[in-house]
Protein backbone atom coordinates (compact mmCIF):
# COMPACT_ATOMS: atom_id res chain seq x y z
CA UNK A 1 0.00 0.00 0.00
CA UNK A 2 2.80 2.42 0.91
CA UNK A 3 4.60 1.62 -2.35
CA UNK A 4 1.41 2.45 -4.30
CA UNK A 5 1.15 5.80 -2.55
CA UNK A 6 4.80 6.60 -3.26
CA UNK A 7 4.26 5.74 -6.93
CA UNK A 8 1.26 8.06 -7.14
CA UNK A 9 3.26 10.82 -5.48
CA UNK A 10 6.01 10.39 -8.08
CA UNK A 11 3.44 10.85 -10.91
CA UNK A 12 2.02 14.13 -9.44
CA UNK A 13 4.38 17.08 -10.07
CA UNK A 14 5.22 19.25 -7.09
CA UNK A 15 3.43 22.60 -7.03
CA UNK A 16 5.63 25.58 -6.11
CA UNK A 17 4.38 27.47 -3.07
CA UNK A 18 3.89 30.76 -4.97
CA UNK A 19 2.01 29.02 -7.78
CA UNK A 20 -0.20 27.30 -5.24
CA UNK A 21 -0.98 30.62 -3.55
CA UNK A 22 -1.61 32.17 -6.94
CA UNK A 23 -4.10 29.42 -7.78
CA UNK A 24 -5.81 29.96 -4.46
CA UNK A 25 -5.73 33.67 -5.24
CA UNK A 26 -7.80 33.00 -8.32
CA UNK A 27 -10.68 32.48 -5.93
CA UNK A 28 -10.26 36.05 -4.75
CA UNK A 29 -9.66 37.16 -8.31
CA UNK A 30 -12.99 35.59 -9.19
CA UNK A 31 -14.62 37.78 -6.61
CA UNK A 32 -12.91 40.83 -8.02
CA UNK A 33 -13.89 39.85 -11.55
CA UNK A 34 -17.41 39.27 -10.33
CA UNK A 35 -17.49 42.79 -8.96
CA UNK A 36 -16.22 44.10 -12.30
CA UNK A 37 -18.87 42.12 -14.14
CA UNK A 38 -21.49 43.42 -11.75
CA UNK A 39 -20.46 46.93 -12.69
CA UNK A 40 -21.18 45.96 -16.28
CA UNK A 41 -24.50 44.37 -15.31
CA UNK A 42 -23.43 40.78 -16.08
CA UNK A 43 -23.43 39.07 -12.70
CA UNK A 44 -24.91 39.14 -9.27
CA UNK A 45 -22.45 38.62 -6.43
CA UNK A 46 -24.63 39.34 -3.43
CA UNK A 47 -26.59 42.04 -1.64
CA UNK A 48 -23.90 44.70 -1.95
CA UNK A 49 -22.53 45.58 -5.35
CA UNK A 50 -20.16 48.28 -6.52
CA UNK A 51 -21.58 51.09 -8.63
CA UNK A 52 -22.66 50.16 -12.13
CA UNK A 53 -21.44 53.42 -13.63
CA UNK A 54 -25.04 54.40 -14.30
CA UNK A 55 -26.87 57.23 -12.46
CA UNK A 56 -29.52 56.24 -9.93
CA UNK A 57 -32.08 58.61 -11.44
CA UNK A 58 -32.30 60.92 -14.42
CA UNK A 59 -29.42 63.42 -14.21
CA UNK A 60 -29.67 67.10 -15.05
CA UNK A 61 -25.91 67.49 -15.41
CA UNK A 62 -23.07 65.44 -16.87
CA UNK A 63 -19.94 67.30 -15.75
CA UNK A 64 -18.57 69.55 -13.01
CA UNK A 65 -16.01 72.36 -13.18
CA UNK A 66 -14.96 72.94 -9.57
CA UNK A 67 -13.23 76.31 -9.08
CA UNK A 68 -11.60 76.50 -5.66
CA UNK A 69 -9.98 79.63 -4.25
CA UNK A 70 -7.36 78.60 -1.70
CA UNK A 71 -6.82 80.75 1.38
CA UNK A 72 -10.30 82.08 2.15
CA UNK A 73 -12.16 84.69 0.09
CA UNK A 74 -13.75 87.50 2.12
CA UNK A 75 -17.51 87.14 1.91
CA UNK A 76 -17.95 90.86 2.68
CA UNK A 77 -15.81 91.93 -0.27
CA UNK A 78 -17.13 89.48 -2.84
CA UNK A 79 -20.78 88.37 -2.82
CA UNK A 80 -22.27 89.40 0.56
CA UNK A 81 -22.03 93.19 1.13
CA UNK A 82 -22.25 94.33 4.76
CA UNK A 83 -22.49 98.14 5.02
CA UNK A 84 -22.78 97.91 8.82
CA UNK A 85 -19.11 97.04 9.18
CA UNK A 86 -18.30 100.31 7.42
CA UNK A 87 -20.84 102.26 9.48
CA UNK A 88 -19.30 100.99 12.73
CA UNK A 89 -15.70 100.79 11.48
CA UNK A 90 -13.15 101.31 14.24
CA UNK A 91 -15.60 100.31 16.97
CA UNK A 92 -15.43 97.04 18.82
CA UNK A 93 -18.19 94.56 18.13
CA UNK A 94 -19.36 94.93 21.74
CA UNK A 95 -20.02 98.63 21.08
CA UNK A 96 -22.44 97.89 18.23
CA UNK A 97 -26.05 96.66 18.34
CA UNK A 98 -24.73 93.29 17.18
CA UNK A 99 -22.60 92.27 20.19
CA UNK A 100 -24.43 88.94 20.46
CA UNK A 101 -22.57 87.55 17.46
CA UNK A 102 -19.75 86.76 19.88
CA UNK A 103 -21.97 84.79 22.25
CA UNK A 104 -19.79 81.75 23.15
CA UNK A 105 -22.66 79.39 22.33
CA UNK A 106 -22.59 80.67 18.75
CA UNK A 107 -18.86 80.02 18.48
CA UNK A 108 -18.98 76.43 19.69
CA UNK A 109 -18.96 74.68 16.30
CA UNK A 110 -15.27 75.33 15.62
CA UNK A 111 -12.81 72.47 16.19
CA UNK A 112 -9.23 73.60 16.62
CA UNK A 113 -6.66 71.65 14.65
CA UNK A 114 -3.77 73.26 16.51
CA UNK A 115 -4.58 74.60 19.98
CA UNK A 116 -4.74 78.38 20.12
CA UNK A 117 -4.19 79.03 16.40
CA UNK A 118 -6.58 81.38 14.59
CA UNK A 119 -9.03 81.45 17.51
CA UNK A 120 -8.40 85.05 18.58
CA UNK A 121 -11.53 87.14 18.28
CA UNK A 122 -10.97 90.13 15.98
CA UNK A 123 -13.05 92.72 17.79
CA UNK A 124 -12.44 96.01 15.97
CA UNK A 125 -14.58 96.27 12.85
CA UNK A 126 -12.73 96.81 9.59
CA UNK A 127 -14.63 98.71 6.84
CA UNK A 128 -15.44 97.32 3.41
CA UNK A 129 -12.45 97.71 1.10
CA UNK A 130 -14.38 97.79 -2.17
CA UNK A 131 -17.74 99.00 -3.44
CA UNK A 132 -20.75 96.98 -4.57
CA UNK A 133 -23.24 97.48 -7.38
CA UNK A 134 -26.42 95.74 -8.49
CA UNK A 135 -26.22 93.80 -11.73
CA UNK A 136 -28.48 92.06 -14.23
CA UNK A 137 -32.22 91.68 -14.19
CA UNK A 138 -31.92 89.99 -10.80
CA UNK A 139 -30.32 93.11 -9.28
CA UNK A 140 -27.89 91.03 -7.22
CA UNK A 141 -25.10 93.02 -5.61
CA UNK A 142 -21.56 91.98 -6.49
CA UNK A 143 -18.22 93.47 -5.47
CA UNK A 144 -16.52 95.78 -7.97
CA UNK A 145 -13.56 93.39 -7.83
CA UNK A 146 -15.59 90.88 -9.91
CA UNK A 147 -17.07 92.80 -12.88
CA UNK A 148 -16.95 89.86 -15.32
CA UNK A 149 -18.70 87.49 -12.91
CA UNK A 150 -21.15 90.31 -12.17
CA UNK A 151 -21.93 90.58 -15.88
CA UNK A 152 -23.06 86.93 -15.71
CA UNK A 153 -24.92 87.17 -12.41
CA UNK A 154 -28.24 86.20 -14.02
CA UNK A 155 -26.72 82.76 -14.73
CA UNK A 156 -25.70 82.21 -11.09
CA UNK A 157 -27.13 81.07 -7.74
CA UNK A 158 -25.23 82.56 -4.79
CA UNK A 159 -25.32 80.76 -1.44
CA UNK A 160 -24.44 83.30 1.26
CA UNK A 161 -24.97 81.06 4.27
CA UNK A 162 -22.13 78.52 4.24
CA UNK A 163 -20.33 77.40 7.40
CA UNK A 164 -17.64 74.90 8.32
CA UNK A 165 -15.83 73.78 11.48
CA UNK A 166 -12.09 73.98 10.69
CA UNK A 167 -10.60 77.38 11.49
CA UNK A 168 -7.27 76.57 9.84
CA UNK A 169 -6.32 75.65 6.29
CA UNK A 170 -7.34 72.05 6.73
CA UNK A 171 -10.66 73.60 5.73
CA UNK A 172 -9.37 73.24 2.16
CA UNK A 173 -9.67 69.50 2.62
CA UNK A 174 -12.89 69.82 4.61
CA UNK A 175 -14.65 71.54 1.72
CA UNK A 176 -13.56 68.75 -0.61
CA UNK A 177 -14.28 65.78 1.70
CA UNK A 178 -16.82 67.14 4.17
CA UNK A 179 -14.74 65.94 7.12
CA UNK A 180 -12.45 67.75 9.56
CA UNK A 181 -8.79 66.81 9.31
CA UNK A 182 -8.89 65.57 12.92
CA UNK A 183 -11.25 62.81 11.73
CA UNK A 184 -8.72 61.32 9.30
CA UNK A 185 -8.65 61.04 5.53
CA UNK A 186 -11.77 60.58 3.42
CA UNK A 187 -12.69 60.60 -0.28
CA UNK A 188 -13.26 63.96 -1.94
CA UNK A 189 -16.44 64.72 -3.84
CA UNK A 190 -14.56 64.26 -7.11
CA UNK A 191 -13.44 60.83 -5.90
CA UNK A 192 -17.04 59.84 -5.15
CA UNK A 193 -18.24 61.04 -8.56
CA UNK A 194 -15.44 59.11 -10.26
CA UNK A 195 -16.33 56.02 -8.23
CA UNK A 196 -20.05 56.29 -8.91
CA UNK A 197 -20.29 57.18 -12.60
CA UNK A 198 -18.97 55.64 -15.79
CA UNK A 199 -16.83 57.23 -18.45
CA UNK A 200 -18.04 59.76 -20.97
CA UNK A 201 -14.80 59.39 -22.97
CA UNK A 202 -12.54 56.33 -22.69
CA UNK A 203 -9.51 58.19 -24.07
CA UNK A 204 -9.40 60.87 -21.38
CA UNK A 205 -9.33 60.75 -17.57
CA UNK A 206 -12.71 61.33 -16.00
CA UNK A 207 -11.29 63.24 -13.02
CA UNK A 208 -8.68 65.94 -13.56
CA UNK A 209 -6.96 68.30 -11.14
CA UNK A 210 -5.42 71.53 -12.42
CA UNK A 211 -3.34 73.91 -10.32
CA UNK A 212 -1.26 73.50 -7.16
CA UNK A 213 -2.67 71.42 -4.31
CA UNK A 214 -1.29 71.32 -0.79
CA UNK A 215 -0.07 67.94 0.46
CA UNK A 216 -3.13 67.39 2.66
CA UNK A 217 -5.49 67.63 -0.32
CA UNK A 218 -4.08 65.20 -2.90
CA UNK A 219 -5.49 61.76 -2.16
CA UNK A 220 -9.00 62.03 -3.58
CA UNK A 221 -9.81 58.34 -3.55
CA UNK A 222 -8.83 57.65 0.08
CA UNK A 223 -10.46 54.32 1.02
CA UNK A 224 -12.13 54.08 -2.41
CA UNK A 225 -8.64 53.35 -3.72
CA UNK A 226 -5.97 55.22 -5.68
CA UNK A 227 -7.78 54.54 -8.96
CA UNK A 228 -10.17 57.32 -7.90
CA UNK A 229 -7.53 59.99 -7.33
CA UNK A 230 -7.61 62.91 -9.74
CA UNK A 231 -5.09 62.93 -12.59
CA UNK A 232 -2.93 66.04 -12.06
CA UNK A 233 -2.40 67.97 -15.29
CA UNK A 234 -0.25 70.88 -16.38
CA UNK A 235 -1.85 72.97 -19.10
CA UNK A 236 1.11 72.58 -21.41
CA UNK A 237 0.70 70.52 -24.61
CA UNK A 238 4.45 69.82 -24.63
CA UNK A 239 4.52 68.52 -21.06
CA UNK A 240 0.99 68.01 -19.69
CA UNK A 241 1.82 65.29 -17.16
CA UNK A 242 4.80 63.36 -15.88
CA UNK A 243 5.95 60.73 -18.39
CA UNK A 244 3.28 61.99 -20.77
CA UNK A 245 5.35 61.40 -23.89
CA UNK A 246 7.33 58.34 -25.03
CA UNK A 247 11.08 58.81 -24.92
CA UNK A 248 13.36 58.78 -27.96
CA UNK A 249 10.82 59.11 -30.74
CA UNK A 250 9.20 55.71 -30.17
CA UNK A 251 6.60 54.93 -32.85
CA UNK A 252 3.01 54.18 -31.83
CA UNK A 253 3.31 50.58 -33.08
CA UNK A 254 6.42 50.02 -30.93
CA UNK A 255 4.69 51.61 -27.99
CA UNK A 256 1.70 49.30 -28.45
CA UNK A 257 3.97 46.23 -28.25
CA UNK A 258 5.54 47.53 -25.04
CA UNK A 259 2.12 48.37 -23.62
CA UNK A 260 0.76 44.88 -24.42
CA UNK A 261 3.75 43.27 -22.67
CA UNK A 262 3.32 45.41 -19.55
CA UNK A 263 -0.38 44.56 -19.53
CA UNK A 264 0.38 40.81 -19.67
CA UNK A 265 3.00 41.03 -16.93
CA UNK A 266 0.71 43.13 -14.74
CA UNK A 267 -2.04 40.57 -15.26
CA UNK A 268 0.26 37.78 -14.05
CA UNK A 269 1.25 39.87 -11.05
CA UNK A 270 -2.41 40.54 -10.38
CA UNK A 271 -2.98 36.78 -10.04
CA UNK A 272 -0.51 36.66 -7.17
CA UNK A 273 -1.81 39.81 -5.48
CA UNK A 274 -5.48 39.98 -6.47
CA UNK A 275 -6.63 42.16 -3.59
CA UNK A 276 -4.00 44.89 -4.00
CA UNK A 277 -5.85 48.11 -4.91
CA UNK A 278 -2.60 49.85 -5.81
CA UNK A 279 -1.88 47.11 -8.37
CA UNK A 280 -5.35 47.39 -9.89
CA UNK A 281 -5.01 51.17 -10.05
CA UNK A 282 -1.58 50.85 -11.65
CA UNK A 283 -2.86 48.50 -14.37
CA UNK A 284 -5.77 50.83 -15.12
CA UNK A 285 -3.48 53.85 -15.10
CA UNK A 286 -1.08 52.26 -17.64
CA UNK A 287 -3.97 51.61 -19.99
CA UNK A 288 -5.31 55.14 -19.63
CA UNK A 289 -1.84 56.69 -19.82
CA UNK A 290 -1.24 55.10 -23.22
CA UNK A 291 -4.44 56.69 -24.50
CA UNK A 292 -3.75 60.02 -22.80
CA UNK A 293 -0.35 60.40 -24.44
CA UNK A 294 -2.16 60.98 -27.70
CA UNK A 295 -5.45 62.56 -26.62
CA UNK A 296 -4.41 65.14 -24.01
CA UNK A 297 -1.93 67.13 -26.13
CA UNK A 298 -4.68 67.54 -28.73
CA UNK A 299 -7.05 68.97 -26.12
CA UNK A 300 -4.36 71.38 -24.95
CA UNK A 301 -3.54 72.56 -28.47
CA UNK A 302 -5.44 75.85 -28.69
CA UNK A 303 -4.53 76.49 -32.34
CA UNK A 304 -8.13 75.92 -33.40
CA UNK A 305 -9.43 78.57 -30.97
CA UNK A 306 -10.09 82.03 -32.38
CA UNK A 307 -8.06 85.04 -31.32
CA UNK A 308 -11.29 86.51 -29.95
CA UNK A 309 -11.87 83.51 -27.69
CA UNK A 310 -8.30 83.57 -26.38
CA UNK A 311 -8.62 87.28 -25.64
CA UNK A 312 -11.90 86.73 -23.79
CA UNK A 313 -10.15 84.32 -21.43
CA UNK A 314 -7.34 86.84 -20.95
CA UNK A 315 -4.58 84.79 -22.53
CA UNK A 316 -2.99 88.03 -23.73
CA UNK A 317 -3.00 89.58 -20.24
CA UNK A 318 -0.15 88.74 -17.83
CA UNK A 319 -2.32 89.00 -14.70
CA UNK A 320 -4.82 86.34 -15.79
CA UNK A 321 -3.06 84.35 -18.52
CA UNK A 322 -2.35 81.33 -16.31
CA UNK A 323 -5.86 80.95 -14.91
CA UNK A 324 -7.41 81.83 -18.28
CA UNK A 325 -5.39 79.07 -19.94
CA UNK A 326 -6.59 76.61 -17.29
CA UNK A 327 -10.25 77.53 -17.75
CA UNK A 328 -10.09 77.41 -21.54
CA UNK A 329 -8.61 73.93 -21.16
CA UNK A 330 -11.41 73.04 -18.71
CA UNK A 331 -14.01 74.03 -21.29
CA UNK A 332 -12.27 71.92 -23.94
CA UNK A 333 -12.11 68.92 -21.59
CA UNK A 334 -15.82 69.23 -20.81
CA UNK A 335 -16.59 69.38 -24.52
CA UNK A 336 -14.82 66.03 -24.90
CA UNK A 337 -16.61 64.32 -22.04
CA UNK A 338 -14.41 64.72 -18.96
CA UNK A 339 -16.64 64.25 -15.94
CA UNK A 340 -15.03 66.24 -13.09
CA UNK A 341 -12.43 69.00 -13.41
CA UNK A 342 -11.17 70.73 -10.29
CA UNK A 343 -9.17 73.91 -10.79
CA UNK A 344 -7.36 75.22 -7.73
CA UNK A 345 -6.35 78.87 -7.72
CA UNK A 346 -3.56 80.06 -5.44
CA UNK A 347 -2.80 76.62 -4.01
CA UNK A 348 0.16 75.63 -1.88
CA UNK A 349 0.42 76.16 1.87
CA UNK A 350 -2.12 78.59 3.26
CA UNK A 351 -3.27 79.74 -0.17
CA UNK A 352 -2.99 83.06 -1.98
CA UNK A 353 -6.34 84.43 -0.77
CA UNK A 354 -5.18 84.25 2.86
CA UNK A 355 -5.23 88.00 3.64
CA UNK A 356 -4.12 88.39 7.28
CA UNK A 357 -2.68 91.72 6.21
CA UNK A 358 -3.03 93.91 3.13
CA UNK A 359 -6.46 92.52 2.28
CA UNK A 360 -7.22 95.17 -0.32
CA UNK A 361 -4.07 94.52 -2.33
CA UNK A 362 -4.38 90.75 -1.91
CA UNK A 363 -7.98 90.46 -3.11
CA UNK A 364 -7.54 93.05 -5.83
CA UNK A 365 -4.65 91.07 -7.33
CA UNK A 366 -6.33 87.68 -6.98
CA UNK A 367 -9.67 88.81 -8.36
CA UNK A 368 -7.89 90.27 -11.41
CA UNK A 369 -6.35 86.83 -11.96
CA UNK A 370 -9.64 84.88 -11.89
CA UNK A 371 -12.56 87.19 -12.72
CA UNK A 372 -12.18 87.60 -16.48
CA UNK A 373 -11.47 83.91 -17.17
CA UNK A 374 -14.48 82.85 -15.08
CA UNK A 375 -16.74 85.30 -16.91
CA UNK A 376 -15.46 83.97 -20.25
CA UNK A 377 -16.03 80.36 -19.14
CA UNK A 378 -19.65 81.03 -18.17
CA UNK A 379 -20.37 82.85 -21.44
CA UNK A 380 -18.58 80.21 -23.53
CA UNK A 381 -20.47 77.34 -21.92
CA UNK A 382 -23.79 79.18 -22.19
CA UNK A 383 -23.30 80.05 -25.86
CA UNK A 384 -22.59 76.44 -26.80
CA UNK A 385 -25.38 74.99 -24.67
CA UNK A 386 -22.88 73.15 -22.46
CA UNK A 387 -23.87 75.18 -19.40
CA UNK A 388 -27.17 73.28 -19.39
CA UNK A 389 -25.29 70.08 -18.55
CA UNK A 390 -22.20 71.43 -16.76
CA UNK A 391 -22.16 72.62 -13.14
CA UNK A 392 -19.69 75.41 -12.42
CA UNK A 393 -18.88 75.90 -8.73
CA UNK A 394 -16.96 78.86 -7.26
CA UNK A 395 -15.92 77.97 -3.72
CA UNK A 396 -13.39 78.70 -1.01
CA UNK A 397 -12.43 77.12 2.29
CA UNK A 398 -13.95 79.68 4.67
CA UNK A 399 -14.61 83.43 4.88
CA UNK A 400 -12.82 86.22 6.70
CA UNK A 401 -13.52 88.10 9.93
CA UNK A 402 -15.55 91.33 9.96
CA UNK A 403 -12.99 92.57 12.50
CA UNK A 404 -9.49 93.67 11.59
CA UNK A 405 -6.38 91.61 12.03
CA UNK A 406 -3.52 94.02 12.48
CA UNK A 407 -4.17 97.28 10.65
CA UNK A 408 -5.46 96.09 7.26
CA UNK A 409 -6.20 92.36 7.21
CA UNK A 410 -8.88 89.85 8.14
CA UNK A 411 -8.42 86.51 9.91
CA UNK A 412 -9.87 83.06 9.10
CA UNK A 413 -13.64 82.86 9.59
CA UNK A 414 -15.46 79.49 9.45
CA UNK A 415 -18.83 80.77 10.72
CA UNK A 416 -20.01 82.29 7.43
CA UNK A 417 -18.90 82.52 3.83
CA UNK A 418 -20.26 82.57 0.28
CA UNK A 419 -20.07 80.25 -2.72
CA UNK A 420 -21.94 80.21 -6.00
CA UNK A 421 -23.06 77.66 -8.59
CA UNK A 422 -24.23 77.88 -12.18
CA UNK A 423 -25.45 75.49 -14.87
CA UNK A 424 -26.53 71.86 -14.76
CA UNK A 425 -30.09 72.57 -13.68
CA UNK A 426 -29.21 75.24 -11.10
CA UNK A 427 -31.51 78.27 -10.94
CA UNK A 428 -30.32 81.48 -12.55
CA UNK A 429 -30.10 84.86 -10.84
CA UNK A 430 -30.84 83.66 -7.29
CA UNK A 431 -29.52 84.55 -3.83
CA UNK A 432 -30.08 81.90 -1.16
CA UNK A 433 -29.38 82.16 2.57
CA UNK A 434 -28.19 85.12 4.58
CA UNK A 435 -25.69 86.19 7.22
CA UNK A 436 -26.23 88.63 10.08
CA UNK A 437 -25.63 92.38 9.76
CA UNK A 438 -21.88 91.98 10.23
CA UNK A 439 -21.46 88.90 8.03
CA UNK A 440 -20.32 87.04 11.16
CA UNK A 441 -22.74 84.08 11.24
CA UNK A 442 -24.84 82.29 8.66
CA UNK A 443 -28.31 82.82 10.11
CA UNK A 444 -30.84 82.02 7.38
CA UNK A 445 -30.85 78.65 5.57
CA UNK A 446 -27.45 77.65 6.99
CA UNK A 447 -25.53 75.09 4.93
CA UNK A 448 -22.62 72.93 5.95
CA UNK A 449 -20.20 72.22 3.10
CA UNK A 450 -21.61 68.77 2.28
CA UNK A 451 -24.91 70.37 1.25
CA UNK A 452 -22.97 71.59 -1.79
CA UNK A 453 -21.81 68.00 -2.36
CA UNK A 454 -25.36 66.69 -2.07
CA UNK A 455 -26.64 69.30 -4.54
CA UNK A 456 -24.01 68.38 -7.12
CA UNK A 457 -24.56 64.64 -6.67
CA UNK A 458 -28.31 65.04 -7.10
CA UNK A 459 -27.83 66.98 -10.34
CA UNK A 460 -25.52 64.20 -11.57
CA UNK A 461 -28.18 61.60 -10.73
CA UNK A 462 -26.33 59.99 -7.82
CA UNK A 463 -27.67 58.93 -4.42
CA UNK A 464 -24.66 59.04 -2.09
CA UNK A 465 -26.15 56.38 0.20
CA UNK A 466 -26.24 53.87 -2.66
CA UNK A 467 -22.51 54.15 -3.29
CA UNK A 468 -21.34 53.67 0.28
CA UNK A 469 -18.60 51.09 0.79
CA UNK A 470 -19.19 48.17 3.22
CA UNK A 471 -17.39 48.76 6.49
CA UNK A 472 -17.23 52.51 5.84
CA UNK A 473 -20.59 53.71 7.09
CA UNK A 474 -20.89 57.47 6.71
CA UNK A 475 -22.54 59.97 9.04
CA UNK A 476 -25.67 61.85 8.03
CA UNK A 477 -23.67 65.08 7.83
CA UNK A 478 -21.27 63.41 5.38
CA UNK A 479 -24.10 63.00 2.90
CA UNK A 480 -25.48 66.50 3.31
CA UNK A 481 -28.85 67.69 2.00
CA UNK A 482 -29.43 69.05 -1.50
CA UNK A 483 -30.18 72.78 -1.57
CA UNK A 484 -33.52 72.45 -3.29
CA UNK A 485 -34.11 76.22 -3.26
CA UNK A 486 -31.41 76.72 -5.92
CA UNK A 487 -32.37 73.72 -8.08
CA UNK A 488 -34.51 74.59 -11.09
Amino acid sequence: MNEKRHAMARRVPAVPRRAFLADVGWGFTGLVMGAMLQREGRANVGAWAPPTGQPHFAPKAKSVIWLFMNGGVSQMESFDPKPMITKYAGKSISETPFADVQNPKKLADVREFAKGQNTTQRNTLYPLQIGFRKHGESGIEVSDWFPHIARNIDKISIVRSMWTTDNDHGAQTQFHTGRHMLDGQFPTLGGWVHYGLGNLNDNLPQFISIGAREYWNRRDGSYLGPAHDAVPLRIDPENPLDFGRPEGGVAIAEQQVSYDLVKRLSGLRGVEYPSDPAMAARIASYELAFKMQHSIPRVLDFSDETAETKAKYGLDLPHCKEFGTQLLAARRFVERGVRFIQVQHGGGGAGQWDAHGGLKGNHEKNSLAVDQPIGALLEDLDRSGLLDETIVLFATEFGRTPGAQGSDGRDHHPFAFSVWMAGGGIKRGVVHGATDELGFHAVENRHYVTDIHATILQQLGLDSRKIEVPGRKRLAIDHGVPITEIIA
